[in-house]
């Protein structure tokens, strides 16, 4: 594939992205748990009743995932803050890939680099079919992809699929969460603890009257709106 045509595509696929600073807060060692990679649904659990928006999952994904500054594959978005009994409290919500069981930028992919892996589900791309058009980034309703400035292919979360769950380990942004608000496993078993923590707390997802079915599940905060 010619540069001239790779250039092209870009071009008439163009949509506007907009990319969040990663603020640089100090991260703690990761965890070793593990876990087995093998015909299942994954998906996440953000419990926003306990994150205290300090970013150390940012920064454990730019580093575990070498993705390059200006860009990131997971934001901690400030959702206000709220007066409580008296104190002043401040809440926030997670940004990033919803690994939809029915994703629009899997359907939008002219090369089929977007695609959503059957073992596992999750929705990840292969930069080696990548061209740079774009037409993932404008499809996605959760805005949470964006062009990486070195490869200029599509980039995002991939639930960190091919670093550290492919050494059996959590991903990096649930093993170093200092709050374990953060909480990741196999939806369709019923065992399985996030299955157990989503059954027995209230929690939303996203624009599901899309019909995009994300499994990035909130656990809600106190106060405020739900976002969106």
């Amino acid at each position: 594939m010619s540069c001239s045509r790779r250039s092209f595509i870009r071009g008439i696929g163009g949509a506007i992205l907009v990319t969040y600073p990663v603020h640089r807060f100090l991260a703690g060692t990761l965890s070793r748990q593990t876990i087995v990679i093998d015909n299942v649904r994954y998906g996440m659990l953000h419990d926003e009743t306990r994150c205290i928006g300090c970013k150390a999952c940012v920064v454990a994904c730019h580093n575990i995932n070498n993705v390059p500054a200006g860009v990131t594959r997971v934001d901690i978005v400030d959702n206000g803050t709220w007066q409580d009994q008296g104190k002043t409290q401040k809440q926030f919500a997670r940004k990033s890939c919803q690994h939809c069981d029915n994703p629009p930028c899997v359907e939008v992919c002219p090369t089929g680099a977007s695609y959503k892996d059957a073992k596992t589900g999750i929705v990840d791309v292969d930069a080696n079919r990548c061209v740079g058009c774009r037409y993932c980034l404008a499809a996605c309703p959760y805005h949470v992809r964006f062009i990486h400035p070195v490869t200029k292919t599509a980039d995002k979360c991939n639930f960190c699929r091919d670093t550290n769950l492919a050494k059996g380990r959590l991903p990096a942004c649930v093993a170093v969460c200092p709050t374990k608000a953060l909480t990741f496993g196999n939806l369709d078993d019923p065992d399985s603890e996030i299955a157990k923590a989503i059954a027995g707390r209230t929690v939303y997802r996203s624009k599901i009257h899309l019909g995009t079915a994300p499994k990035l599940y909130h656990i809600p905060g106190k106060f405020g709106e739900i976002p969106q």
